[in-house]
């Protein structure tokens, strides 16, 4: 069997420094994703989303590795919007968030296997949002990405760098939603300590 590929090792898109900001080109990358709305903190919806997610990546996983091709499952990553901005980057409301919770797959991964999977993460405990996953291609482009060290909550001023000054005096314009990408299980993982990937898709202007 080949070695157990980790994309999290092999993909530029998962480089970031804390304090640096990086322009960067995402290439188009394959997703399991849930959609959702509300408080991740305690929306049902969250907590339902991710637990489809991970019994159906396993799946996969498994798969593959039956197939001779044996990989890391990726980190959980997320898009987040709201239909006023300000509530994710100053007010941090959180009720106001509207998201899309995601795992990578590698570019290996068919229809069918994902089909397969689906059905048999639903033959027994089927999670409450199987209905809802999909697996979909993501074509970011252009992003402009950093790492934000410490709770998720203190990522405000990070952020409001990020759009309201690297963006701007760099010639870019915002387009495309906030993207996260969670490095650290807060399961495990004290707050002060969390790292996050913090991007933001882009157009030259």
């Amino acid at each position: 069997m080949a070695a157990k590929v980790d994309l999290k090792k092999t993909l530029d898109s998962y480089r970031a420094r804390q304090g640096e900001f990086r322009v960067l080109e995402v290439p188009p990358l394959p997703y399991l994703m849930v959609d959702g709305h509300g408080d991740p903190n305690t929306a049902q919806e969250y907590a339902d989303a991710l637990a489809t997610l991970y019994p159906v990546a396993y799946k996969l996983k498994f798969a593959s590795k039956n197939d001779g091709r044996d990989y890391v499952v990726p980190p959980l990553e997320a898009l987040w919007w709201a239909e006023d901005m300000e509530a994710f980057t100053r007010a941090r409301d959180k009720s106001q968030w509207d998201w899309t919770a995601m795992i990578m797959t590698p570019d290996w991964v068919t229809e069918q296997m994902f089909d397969e999977a689906v059905a048999k993460v639903g033959a027994k405990d089927r999670p409450a949002s199987l209905y809802k996953v999909r697996w979909e291609t993501l074509s970011e482009g252009t992003c402009v990405q950093t790492l934000h060290i410490g709770p998720y909550d203190e990522e405000g001023p990070v952020l409001e760098e990020m759009h309201e000054r690297f963006v701007p005096e760099h010639g870019l314009r915002m387009t495309g939603k906030h993207h996260e990408i969670y490095l650290g299980d807060p399961r495990r993982v004290e707050p002060a300590r969390l790292r996050t990937i913090l991007r933001q898709p882009v157009l030259r202007t």
